[in-house]
């Protein structure tokens, strides 16, 4: 019998306290039945509000260091989200606190804004999408989605993951000079590091944008950090770049205002926001409670998940080649320009945005009736995520 599984029946013979942060949707109700909850603004989460807490259930907003944690009885933190820069892992390594994350929980949905993106930029662009070069720089589980997709569109592909290249071997990867040299648009999917054998910290510098192509566009939906915020900006001012897209900004939420106005589309770091993707880090989070505490619930999922409107379509494809099929699909599902609009007219409130962010679904939620439609039209619906009534 594990250790695992020993702690979680001592620890359901006395019940567990869990103390959670309030926003973390779809998770009331989950853990009652074995615990007592507590919901607090992550932000505002103390080492007197765990003084009884088995296990806490946090976003990026609760920095779980030894400010926190010392001398209380947690012995597991589970994050709802795909990054873990808020978690003192040598910490609670060194203290047997337990810790997870929900790596690629979100993936979909930044595939889901890329699209939207794509969709926005292929308007601007004289060239059509299959007709253009795609640089994805980070291929883990945001950036191949974002593979996946470009291939369905037909683009041609760059893409550079040296710690990925030193696994696997060089096919199908490219060096970077090659990708900034080559592409028309880049995509940043990386983790914010800045280890000897990977640094990414101001990786997007005044030297990587000297080399992308004269008129290319640069998206960001990885880390602020990652971006060097005057390099971009001046990128832009002097029209080297055409555009960028940014959802990611260095010191958020006091956000470079210059660099915001001169973004083609700018977001308040909610790229990873759809509420499939929130659903996916509750209900990892969860499954990882459960399964460290022995509650039985190890394939826990929310079954409150809103519909969202016009979940029922009809589509008509007649006249349509597929970059309009996919530009009117992509903004049925999520239109980025009504996020960029409202940060741009309301930037002291990006906190806010991101706590008060609408529903979004992802293409799966919905169902198509379509007219006039092709085969092979049909399958590249079916293939960017949607169901069709037959």
């Amino acid at each position: 019998m594990n250790l695992g599984y020993l702690q979680g029946q001592t620890k359901r013979q006395t019940m567990l306290t869990i103390v959670a942060d309030h926003k973390i949707p779809f998770l009331e109700g989950a853990l009652e039945p074995f615990a007592r909850v507590k919901y607090l603004p992550g932000k505002d989460i103390t080492n007197k509000h765990l003084e009884q807490a088995d296990a806490l259930i946090t976003r990026t907003r609760t920095r779980c260091d030894e400010k926190l944690l010392k001398g209380t009885p947690v012995r597991f933190i589970a994050s709802a989200t795909i990054g873990y820069d808020h978690i003192d892992t040598q910490y609670c390594e060194a203290h047997d606190i337990r810790w997870t994350n929900a790596p690629g929980c979100n993936s979909g949905s930044v595939a889901q804004y890329i699209s939207s993106a794509l969709a926005i930029i292929s308007v601007k662009h004289t060239k059509p999408l299959h007709e253009l070069n795609l640089g994805i720089i980070g291929a883990g589980n945001v950036g191949s989605k974002v593979v996946r997709l470009a291939d369905l569109l037909g683009m041609r592909l760059l893409v550079s993951d040296p710690p990925r290249q030193q696994n696997e071997g060089p096919e199908g990867f490219s060096d970077l000079d090659t990708l900034l040299k080559e592409s028309d648009i880049i995509t940043l999917h990386v983790p914010l590091e800045q280890t000897r054998s990977n640094n990414t910290f101001h990786l997007a510098n005044a030297g990587f944008f000297r080399k992308m192509k004269k008129g290319a566009w640069f998206i960001n939906t990885s880390r602020g950090e990652v971006t060097h915020t005057q390099a971009l900006l001046e990128a832009l001012k002097s029209k080297h770049l055409a555009g960028a897209v940014l959802d990611v900004w260095e010191n958020e939420p006091q956000i470079n205002l210059e660099l915001l106005q001169h973004c083609a589309i700018a977001t308040p770091h909610i790229a990873g926001y759809s509420a499939d993707g929130k659903a996916n880090g509750t209900a990892m989070s969860v499954q990882a409670i459960s399964n460290f505490f022995g509650l039985g619930i190890d394939l826990w999922w929310p079954e409150n998940i809103p519909t969202p409107p016009f979940a029922n379509t009809n589509f008509n494809c007649l006249g349509k080649k597929r970059q309009d099929i996919f530009r009117e699909l992509s903004l049925l599902t999520y239109n980025i320009l009504q996020d960029s609009q409202l940060l741009k007219s309301s930037p002291q409130t990006f906190e806010q945005q991101r706590e008060e962010y609408p529903l979004r679904r992802e293409p799966a939620a919905y169902t198509l009736k379509l007219f006039e439609c092709k085969e092979q039209n049909r399958k590249f619906i079916e293939d960017l995520g949607f169901n069709i009534l037959h």
